[in-house]
């Protein structure tokens, strides 16, 4: 990531992300007892769902951020893995639900994409909820992630992608600067 996503790990990014994307994006949604974090990044999400979720397992595909969440959960209910979410390390129906918040446009490939979708189908329970959140695409987000990865994905196009990767009961919402998935495993 870019310099810009320090603003990641900012005291303002984490309450936008408590007070409004979280709470947006998931809802009431019932995540279960035992829920995958995919990219969890600087770790406000981690924070929330550290606080809400009995456990949670958070892997991350970069060793440095990796290693800090691994310091910051060290001993609680939170595994953090490094781990690439395309290839995951887990049993197939290992977890109740998934959540995946603002990070699939740092995936480099609709492809690549597509098959995080497919590996957490995989390890999810049947029936098993996948909420994610992403933001849309605009010049100025583009100009953000100068540098650095940036691949969008189209909202419209999440409901086909989703069933393609094995989910079903697929719902996305649209706001004024970002999308919500809600699918479940079929």
């Amino acid at each position: 990531m870019n310099e810009g996503h320090q603003f990641c790990d900012s005291p303002e990014w984490r309450t936008i992300v408590r007070d409004n994307i979280i709470p947006w994006a998931a809802g009431e949604v019932d995540l279960g007892d035992d829920v995958l974090e995919i990219g969890p990044g600087y770790g406000a999400t981690t924070d929330v769902f550290a606080g809400l979720l009995p456990r949670l397992t958070s892997v991350e595909i970069d060793p440095d951020l990796a290693a800090r969440l691994q310091a910051r959960y060290s001993g609680t209910h939170v595994e953090v893995v490094l781990g690439d979410a395309t290839d995951l390390a887990f049993r197939d129906g290992r977890f109740s639900g998934a959540v995946c918040f603002s990070m699939l446009h740092h995936v480099p490939t609709p492809e690549l994409q597509d098959r995080l979708f497919a590996e957490a189908s995989r390890v999810l329970r049947r029936d098993a909820p996948i909420v994610a959140v992403d933001g849309l695409e605009s010049d100025g987000v583009r100009a953000f992630h100068e540098g650095d990865t940036y691949v969008p994905v189209n909202p419209d196009a999440l409901p086909a992608r989703l069933e393609a990767a094995g989910f079903a009961q697929v719902a996305v919402r649209v706001g004024d600067y970002g999308w919500t998935a809600l699918a479940r495993r079929a």
